[in-house]
């Protein structure tokens, strides 16, 4: 049996500062072999841009421009407070984690020793990893089977939505994590913080994600199967 993490999608901390508590509470050193993130720690600034919602939600609560509104729900969090931590913290955090830590560059992380895409093998899976902002369209269910098509591997492992998706494709899986800290995203204000952890075993490979919904963490599983093609 072998744990596997797997996040993304942080935006620490421009849209967010931390991971949270909860989370940072279950991910304990010693328990997990490999960790996974698809990107976006991130570096790079963005909080500048803000739509004509988040700019007139913020003149009305007369909150700075400098502060992020996440939606109504979520409220909003200033991304230079001092409570907040930056991108080099939480890969330091992750390597606290687990020290096989496997990183692909968003379209914000600065960081440019990330690459694109990456793949290894976990017993019995062949994984990639891609953030997914070069998926077009975004969450395309049919460009990325092409993605995993062209990587060669059994389970696909993207973000950039901030929704978590698992699901069987053909031969392989194709999983999304969310994002961990529930960043806003272009696609919606409105995001539950999540992550993945996979337990591979042999050619099975059960899918556990975890969800922070009104501040308690959910969890429900998805469980796979590898096929194997008999030889004559």
């Amino acid at each position: 049996m072998v744990l596997v993490l797997a996040l993304g999608d942080l935006h620490i901390p421009h849209r967010a500062p931390d991971l949270p508590a909860k989370f940072k509470s279950m991910l304990v050193p010693g328990k997990i072999q490999h960790v996974i993130c698809t990107g976006n720690l991130c570096t790079k600034v963005s909080i500048m841009f803000f739509d004509e919602k988040f700019r007139e939600y913020c003149m009305l609560e007369k909150i700075s421009v400098h502060g992020i509104c996440l939606s109504g729900i979520c409220g909003w969090v200033t991304g230079w407070s001092q409570n907040a931590v930056g991108a080099l913290e939480v890969h330091d955090y992750l390597k606290t984690v687990c020290p096989d830590l496997h990183i692909t560059r968003g379209e914000y992380d600065e960081e440019t020793r990330y690459p694109e895409t990456k793949t290894l093998t976990i017993g019995q899976f062949k994984l990639g990893v891609c953030h997914g902002h070069q998926v077009i369209p975004w969450g395309d269910l049919d460009s990325l089977a092409m993605l995993q098509r062209q990587l060669d591997v059994d389970i696909l492992v993207t973000g950039h939505t901030h929704q978590f998706t698992a699901y069987k494709h053909e031969a392989g899986v194709v999983i999304n994590p969310g994002s961990a800290t529930g960043a806003f995203s272009s696609i919606t204000y409105d995001v539950n913080p999540s992550f993945v952890l996979m337990d591979i075993d042999g050619l099975r490979v059960v899918v556990y994600v975890y969800e922070l919904i009104d501040g308690e963490v959910k969890v429900d599983k998805i469980d796979f199967k590898k096929t194997t093609t008999a030889t004559a």
